[in-house]
């Protein structure tokens, strides 16, 4: 996911995207501890995925407050 398609989206659907990004890397981390995971590059992008919404709702919570 795109850093500017982030900033496109609302406050209520980056919760919800967070949500099912963290719900994703879970299913990822198990996959993997499993044995069944054949890139494991998709966790790196699932974290960078999810670390790109915190920065963005972080954002967002900074500059309502100034």
């Amino acid at each position: 996911m795109k850093a500017k398609q982030i900033h496109e989206m609302k406050d209520d659907e980056l919760v919800q995207k967070l949500g099912e990004l963290k719900q994703e890397l879970f299913n990822l981390r198990f996959s993997n501890a499993t044995g069944q995971l054949n890139n494991p590059m998709q966790m790196v992008v699932c974290k960078k995925d999810i670390a790109r919404i915190k920065t963005v709702l972080r954002e967002r919570e900074l500059a309502k407050k100034a």
